[in-house]
């Protein structure tokens, strides 16, 4: 009995150094992995700032360009319309388009419900349909509404 003893002793060392170097070759690789996500991210960031400063280069210089044949104010006021015209067409593009039944595309699209069977205020509820008209109960046997109409 001792020497299984001994062996069970053995056995659970075992797992235990194998579960340690798994969770450090796992660690490792992880810390890995974040520093190239980090790098990638710094860069993008990088990117965004100066394309932003760019942006403002040229937004910049378009009202330069309108200030030689406009009034100072008016060149800043085409300058921001142009720019809010490009802002609000580069949203739309972002925005997944949906198509709804019954009605042209663009009419009233801010107000309307959303369509059968979507969630409701996106807590994951369905709507069930609603039907225009009541449904129409056929009579049987010259039954009036008051008599219910049971067969025996």
């Amino acid at each position: 009995m001792e020497r299984m003893d001994h062996l069970e002793h053995l056995d659970k060392h075992l797992v235990d150094e194998l579960a340690q170097v798994a969770r450090e070759t796992i660690r490792e690789e992880v810390r890995e992995q974040t520093r190239k996500q980090r790098r990638t991210a710094v860069l993008y960031a990088s990117s965004g700032a100066l394309a932003l400063y760019a942006g403002a280069a040229v937004s910049l210089a378009v009202g330069l360009a309108f200030a030689l044949v406009l009034p100072d104010w008016a060149a800043a006021l085409i300058t921001a319309a142009v720019l809010g015209v490009l802002a609000y067409v580069l949203r739309g593009a972002a925005r997944p388009h949906r198509h709804t039944s019954g009605r042209p595309e663009g009419a009233g699209a801010g107000l309307a419900a959303p369509p059968v069977g979507t969630p409701a205020g996106g807590l994951g509820m369905s709507v069930p349909p609603m039907p225009s008209t009541p449904p129409d109960v056929p009579r049987q046997g010259g039954a009036g509404p008051d008599v219910p109409n049971h067969r025996v």
